[in-house]
């Protein structure tokens, strides 16, 4: 039975090389194709057995049936030239709309030489013509493995890229961009007025305790007879300040982007000069917020065959090396399972494979071929320059506060907010009684210097939050915990009626 399975693989793999010749794509464009090829690419001259002419027809596409496509010319071209009215088939004159109009190529006004890449409206291979690989494959048959890696998207290479006037350095990877000088926003004066510093709210022993209370019922392990006992001592109530600066600036960035051709309009140099980086407008959605955009940078873009499948659609399988099989995992290729039965092994025909010992490839269904992950099947690519803006709101703040209340607490929650500016440039604080508010301030402004980026608003602002520090006593304990913002948060590290895994609740 065995004998019978390899058989039967053999006639397979003679169809399969039959019908490679049939349907195969021949060797890459050579005009506009890529001087070496790429490894894993049809080798010079096309696949063995591919049935086609050196050089491949034009645009890859399948040999002429015999006698010609309907409507062609015959043989040797019509006598006394073309018929009246052009020949059957052939553009209207003009051309047909939404073509590139005349001198609209570059070197000379000319369109693609035969052989070239023509877009072709970026259409995949039609559905039914996948073709069979016959390149270079491993001579044993592959163990199939569900993990091997995928053949993953490259991008073209950069000696096939237009010249851009002023993207010259432009590659793959981000160029980040220093922005035109900003004087305007140097120049400003400082306020010659600034609004009053209001007072902050008290809290009374009464707000103190159903702070502890709300305090304590977040922890399962806390009681609460403390803090409906305990005796208050004494609230010291005392302000915290919080400086905050921001500024927001606006960072650009230009790179070769690439994408899927599928006939989606190209605005490429003939339709005018590429604008600069910083001469394209933009404005952030939302101010202090950060947020990125993509944009093309108009008349930078234009059509590339696919370099990783030679303009094909389709590249060699990952999972079977293009064999269009694999070997069957459930009987290790040998065709038969041994299985236990009235006391002895037998050998049966294996259900998976049928005896054959191989199956067909999950990934591909046979062909060895498999939709080229970077153009998804369409052949060819759109190529252009992306400018990237990042718009980025960049934050720094001091905190003032003078008891053992950590710092941090302050950050997370609400106060009066006594004083804010916002302008293209601000200055710094000086008429703050804190003075470590306004040695913070001038400190922090001068550091907000970011080269990259142009500055387009600053804001400052200093929050009073207020804290109290409530000194209690209860049974022989004498503690203290804290309130502060204006949820009247609790900061209780000192709780004296807690409990744990082996402890009892004093």
């Amino acid at each position: 039975m065995a004998a019978s399975g390899v058989h039967k693989y053999t006639n397979l793999k003679n169809e399969s090389a039959t019908l490679s010749g049939q349907g195969g794509y021949g060797a890459p464009p050579p005009q506009g194709g890529y001087p070496g090829g790429y490894p894993g690419g049809p080798p010079a001259g096309g696949y063995p057995g591919a049935g086609q002419p050196q050089g491949g027809y034009p645009g890859g596409g399948q040999p002429p049936p015999a006698g010609g496509y309907p409507g062609a010319p015959p043989a040797g071209g019509y006598q006394g030239g073309p018929p009246a009215g052009g020949y059957p088939g052939a553009p209207p004159a003009g051309g047909y709309p939404g073509a590139p109009p005349a001198g609209a190529y570059q070197g000379g006004g000319q369109p693609p030489p035969a052989g070239a890449y023509p877009p072709q409206g970026g259409a995949p291979p039609p559905a039914g013509s996948v073709p069979k690989y016959s390149g270079e494959m491993p001579d044993d048959d592959v163990m199939d493995d569900p993990n091997r890696a995928e053949t993953q998207p490259t991008a073209p290479p950069m000696e096939k890229m237009d010249h851009i006037g002023g993207y010259n350095n432009v590659g793959f990877n981000a160029n980040v961009l220093p922005p035109p000088s900003y004087e305007d926003a140097t120049k400003m004066q400082p306020p010659t007025e600034r609004q009053a510093i209001q007072n902050v709210p008290t809290i009374t022993e009464q707000d103190a305790r159903e702070a502890l209370l709300s305090h304590v019922a977040e922890h399962c392990c806390y009681g609460k007879g403390a803090a409906e006992d305990l005796k208050f001592l004494d609230l010291k109530s005392t302000s915290a300040f919080h400086y905050t600066l921001e500024t927001y600036g606006e960072g650009r960035s230009t790179s070769w982007a690439y994408e899927p051709y599928s006939g989606q309009l190209i605005d490429g140099p003939q339709n005018g000069t590429a604008p600069g980086p910083w001469d394209i407008q933009a404005t952030p959605p939302t101010m202090f917020q950060n947020t990125e955009q993509n944009l093309e940078v108009p008349h930078t873009a234009s059509v590339k065959p696919c370099h990783d499948c030679f303009s094909s659609g389709y590249v060699r399988c990952h999972r079977c090396f293009g064999r269009g099989r694999i070997r069957c995992v459930h009987c290790h290729g040998s065709g038969h399972v041994t299985r236990y039965h009235d006391g002895e092994h037998r050998h049966d025909r294996c259900h998976f494979c049928h005896g054959c010992g191989r199956r067909e490839c999950y990934t591909c269904h046979g062909y060895g071929m498999v939709v080229c992950k970077t153009c998804m099947g369409h052949r060819n690519l759109k190529c252009y320059i992306k400018l990237t803006i990042k718009w980025t709101n960049h934050v720094n703040d001091h905190i003032v506060e003078r008891t053992p209340l950590p710092d941090h607490l302050i950050r997370n929650v609400s106060g009066q907010i006594a004083f804010e500016e916002t302008s293209p440039k601000v200055w710094p604080i000086n008429h703050f009684h804190e003075q470590e508010i306004n040695q913070a301030s001038g400190h922090l402004i001068s550091s907000h210097q970011f080269p990259s980026e142009r500055m387009l608003m600053q804001r400052h602002r200093v929050r009073i939050v207020p804290v109290t520090q409530c000194l209690y006593k209860w049974k022989d304990t004498e503690s203290d915990f804290f309130v502060y913002g204006f949820e009247h948060c609790c900061y209780a590290p000192n709780y004296p009626q807690t409990c744990c895994c082996g402890c009892s609740i004093l």
